[in-house]
């Protein structure tokens, strides 16, 4: 396989998957998932439990600890009776920003009663957004543990077609065992953290394997396509991250000692390629802020050696940052591998192992 830096064009990140590639759910036990390992210019099959017996040696694995919101939920127009589909994504005092679906035109001033007691009323258009009003006194989470549901991806409930599963499945599955619920600030999980399980991570600590959480909330620009032609023209989602100061000294020490960080998923990768230069570091306090990195070929990884990730959409942002640690030809290399040989694709699929 081919390491190539060349600057990507759409074109690049395409490929073709069967629809019946795409994972409606995840596999039981989670870390009995396939894992297509990559290293140098070979491809091998495993399965996420044999990652202890894969790792180099001294290897420190960064976990992204946020938890998901159960951000959709469904309304009911005041004015015309017709529903309205929502997806959180933050709150400001008793503001929402939220994204909507409707068959109706949608105007500031309408009001959607989310139950008896509560209602939003819109209050201006940001983008493809709307500023709403939370005509309640609860905040954002609380009233979405009532009547949110899980934000499961749409390209999963398209897969899924009438299959009916119920949302408290989702609800479980659609979060990683490092979630943290005091970090419920995502619409949608770090999927690579769902190969986890309990059985796992035993393993990994009786080889005194480290792992290091930090945070990133994932925000719905993820699933947003590249739609420029040229890579360098798509405008990147802008994702607010933190990294405690015992993580950042842990980091700090093992990069010093020259061993391996491995990123358990594209937002681990996010968050540590965000951070300033190691010199620069804080002795206390931590470190936070929001990122809109884009990470394509040609692109020098500054702390990343290995990653470990799912197999993501064409024309994605998430091809561009495997691209740039492997290269678009060993890239496709690898997807035509993982569909020969019927590995099942993106959230709730499974994974890729990329070796520093």
């Amino acid at each position: 396989m081919t390491h190539l830096t060349r600057q990507l064009t759409l074109a690049d990140l395409e490929y073709d998957l069967p629809e019946n590639r795409i994972a409606i759910e995840p596999v039981n036990p989670r870390s009995s998932a396939k894992l297509l390992v990559v290293k140098d210019d070979s491809l091998h099959d495993f399965n996420v439990s044999d990652l202890p017996s894969l790792l180099p040696k001294n290897a420190l694995l960064v976990v992204n600890e946020t938890a998901v919101l159960p951000a959709r939920f469904m309304t009911t127009r005041k004015d015309s009776g017709g529903k309205v589909e929502g997806l959180f994504l933050k709150e400001v005092e008793q503001y929402w920003l939220v994204m909507l679906k409707s068959n109706g035109k949608l105007r500031a001033g309408i009001t959607l009663q989310l139950s008896d007691e509560i209602k939003l009323k819109l209050v201006e258009r940001e983008g493809a957004c709307w500023l709403c009003e939370c005509l309640a006194p609860q905040h954002a989470l609380e009233i979405l543990n009532q009547v949110g549901t899980t934000p499961i991806p749409p390209y999963i409930l398209r897969a899924r077609g009438e299959m009916n599963i119920p949302d408290y499945r989702d609800r479980e599955h659609y979060q990683t065992v490092f979630a943290d619920e005091t970090q419920s600030e995502s619409v949608a999980a770090p999927t690579a953290g769902l190969h986890f399980d309990d059985a796992l991570i035993d393993n990994l600590q009786a080889l005194e394997v480290e792992i290091v959480p930090v945070t990133l909330h994932v925000g719905a620009g993820t699933f947003k396509g590249i739609e420029t032609q040229t890579i360098a023209e798509h405008v990147m989602h802008s994702e607010n991250w933190s990294v405690s100061q015992k993580s950042l000294d842990k980091l700090k020490r093992v990069k010093i000692d020259g061993k391996p960080i491995i990123a358990i998923g594209t937002t681990s990768v996010r968050t540590l390629e965000s951070l300033p230069p190691v010199d620069l570091w804080p002795n206390e306090g931590g470190l936070s802020g929001s990122t809109n990195l884009m990470i394509s070929p040609p692109y020098e990884f500054s702390l990343v050696d290995g990653i470990l990730t799912n197999f993501h959409l064409p024309k994605s942002t998430l091809l561009t940052l495997v691209a740039a640690k492997i290269g678009i030809d060993s890239l496709h290399e690898a997807y035509k591998h993982a569909i020969d040989s019927g590995y099942r694709f993106y959230s709730y699929g499974d994974a890729m192992f990329i070796l520093p």
